[in-house]
């Protein structure tokens, strides 16, 4: 088994989650020293004190690692309508989608896309968007395919460019260029994203927003140490998102209940913060959690008030994960049952758009 992928199987009760990066930066940039741009973005962030999105990582169809094609319904499943209805009345309006590229391109990057598999994606797509809220698709490969870290920068644009022509006419649709790289060479990292960027583009999607994300699992906590080269890229339509992730454990992995203290969410967002800001660029949490307890439910709501009262450079939050199969996983935000869905839905609503 790979350990950077997220694996459940049906019923089961502990789906294990992948190790991300434990280092802690050693250094910081300046919130002080540096020059402050505006925000590039043509919302310019959002009005003050409110999100443009508050979502759910919808997970299980990127399950079955190593399972490919794989059986629907046995290696892996998409979300469950009812539990979209349920969170959408709830008032989450965005809802990303992590499905495997082995499974969407299964020959080579290149290849045309498994017309099965796209059917089961774009499904969900369209329910999502057609109730009015956000679809963000994700390959969540980690920056490697069929194992190996990608290296073919035009194969990476041809395969973007070949799904982003699916929905490019469906402008509630987010383009997520490839769930957390890490441990790659930095420049790789910017030029994979700047490649899914020129893919879309090419394949006619101009309306549509595009997260980027960055190395060392697109850590918010390490992003102005490890992601600085990032501010190069470029989007002929100014509709860039910087995509980040953050857990509040001990090494940041998303792997424990416990939450290093009740200031935690707030510390580690504070760099990237200041990283946007002094760049001009928007940003979103596309992943972050915690456990069911009322140390990490103070640090959880300091982490998204600080978000939320930065809003110029932050856009929302997504919290990982829901979907059909994840039991009793700790951070479970399905419908009715989930850990996560139970303790924390009554808070997190409060932040809807």
């Amino acid at each position: 088994m790979n350990d950077w992928y997220f694996q459940c199987i049906p019923g089961s009760s502990d789906p294990t989650t992948a190790s991300k990066s434990t280092a802690v930066p050693t250094t910081s940039s300046s919130t002080s020293t540096a020059p402050t741009s505006q925000p590039t973005s043509p919302d310019g962030g959002c009005e003050p004190g409110t999100f443009k999105w508050l979502g759910v990582d919808e997970s299980c169809a990127e399950f079955g690692q190593g399972k490919y094609p794989g059986v629907w319904g046995k290696d892996f499943i998409f979300p469950a309508e009812s539990s979209l209805s349920t969170l959408i009345a709830d008032g989450y309006n965005m809802f990303r989608i992590p499905f495997s590229m082995e499974r969407m391109a299964p020959e080579q990057l290149t290849s045309p896309l498994a017309a099965a598999y796209l059917q089961n994606l774009t499904q969900t797509v369209n329910f999502i968007t057609s109730k009015g809220a956000w679809a963000v698709v994700d390959p969540h490969n980690f920056g490697r395919y069929y194992g190996n870290i990608i290296t073919d920068k035009a194969a990476f644009q041809k395969f973007w460019e070949n799904l982003a022509a699916a929905y490019r006419t469906n402008d509630k649709v987010i383009f997520d260029t490839n769930n957390e790289y890490h441990d790659m060479d930095q420049t790789l990292v910017l030029n994979l994203n700047q490649a899914a960027i020129d893919g879309i583009r090419a394949a006619g999607a101009s309306s549509q927003y595009i997260f980027v994300e960055g190395n060392s699992w697109s850590g918010a906590w390490t992003w102005n140490v490890t992601n600085n080269n990032l501010a190069a890229l470029s989007d002929p339509k100014g509709k860039l998102v910087y995509e980040m992730h953050q857990y509040l454990d001990s090494d940041g992995s998303g792997t424990s209940d416990a939450c290093v203290s009740v200031d935690i969410g707030v510390q580690r967002v504070t760099g990237a913060t200041a990283w946007l800001r002094q760049n001009g660029k928007i940003g979103i949490l596309g992943e972050f959690a915690g456990g069911a307890n009322a140390q990490c439910q103070t640090a959880i709501k300091g982490m998204l008030d600080h978000l939320k009262a930065n809003s110029d450079v932050w856009t929302g939050a997504c919290w990982w994960a829901g979907g059909p199969w994840w039991a009793d996983y700790i951070y479970s935000f399905e419908p009715p049952s989930g850990k996560g869905y139970t303790y924390y839905n009554s808070l997190l609503k409060t932040y809807a758009p």
